[in-house]
């Protein structure tokens, strides 16, 4: 029997994530209405794409285009492992990223482009299959699209800034230094700065060096240290700090502290 689990968000209705595993999961004809981004871990599989075959290996990454046909048909006793990313195609015409339209042709990746989206894809998975924060969970997934579109699937490190970009930031830092214990998303930010989140992410990374989720997951922990002087109970602390998990709250303080929560308290 094959084991499939779907992992979603709430605040982020147009991003859905499927981890399946099993030799029986063949698909006849179909399309999605979404964006689907795929990478095979395990085993391989034949794909039929709008009346092509593609031989599809592990390690290999695939997309099909909102109302493509395709069909998957795995190979005979292998254990098919794959993830795959349902993106609504109405977030990707808010994005303003460069070159967006390119994911409308399906693609079979190969080399290094490849091997670096299949690290990013990989990272959208984990961050919604936890509890990270939406913010942490949108930005892996514009991340990972802003390599899918492009030519080399690496950041431009040598784009430079005026004083425009430079108020964008600062009111960007404004708005989560006021409400870092919130689950802040993309779409908020956007609606507050008033510019589309992937320039939104991508000046605020040049200017900070950290994309926006990190930056307000500093400003928690920074809360966190503080209140733990206070001898408050652990567990209240991550709830006020704005962690809905106590777990994920002692791994991303130890992270930056170099100590879990309880370690600090008890040597202030």
């Amino acid at each position: 029997m094959a084991n499939v689990t779907f992992y979603r968000d709430e605040a982020l209705p147009f991003l859905e994530a499927k981890h399946c595993q099993g030799s029986d999961l063949a698909y006849q004809k179909h399309f999605h209405e979404e964006y689907s981004i795929g990478l095979i871990r395990r085993g391989e599989t034949q794909a039929w794409c709008d009346g092509l075959n593609w031989r599809v290996e592990a390690g290999r990454m695939i997309s099909f285009p909102p109302l493509m046909m395709h069909a998957c048909q795995p190979a005979e006793e292998a254990d098919w492992t794959y993830d795959m990313l349902f993106v609504k195609p109405e977030w990707k015409d808010r994005l303003e990223l460069p070159h967006i339209d390119r994911l409308n042709i399906p693609f079979l990746l190969e080399n290094v482009k490849n091997e670096v989206c299949g690290k990013l894809l990989a990272n959208v998975v984990r961050s919604l299959s936890r509890s990270d924060s939406p913010l942490e969970k949108e930005t892996a997934l514009i991340e990972l699209v802003r390599a899918l579109v492009s030519k080399n699937a690496f950041d431009l490190e040598h784009e430079t800034f005026g004083e425009k970009e430079q108020k964008y930031v600062k009111a960007v830092k404004a708005y989560i230094h006021a409400h870092y214990r919130e689950r802040i998303t993309l779409e908020q930010l956007e609606q507050e700065i008033g510019i589309s989140r992937f320039h939104l992410i991508r000046m605020f990374k040049k200017s900070t060096h950290l994309p926006p989720h990190a930056y307000q997951n500093l400003l928690r922990v920074n809360h966190a240290k503080a209140a733990l002087k206070g001898k408050k109970p652990i567990a209240d602390i991550a709830l006020d700090a704005g962690y809905y998990d106590q777990s994920h709250f002692a791994k991303a303080f130890a992270r930056i502290v170099g100590t879990t929560p309880h370690q600090y308290s008890v040597s202030v």
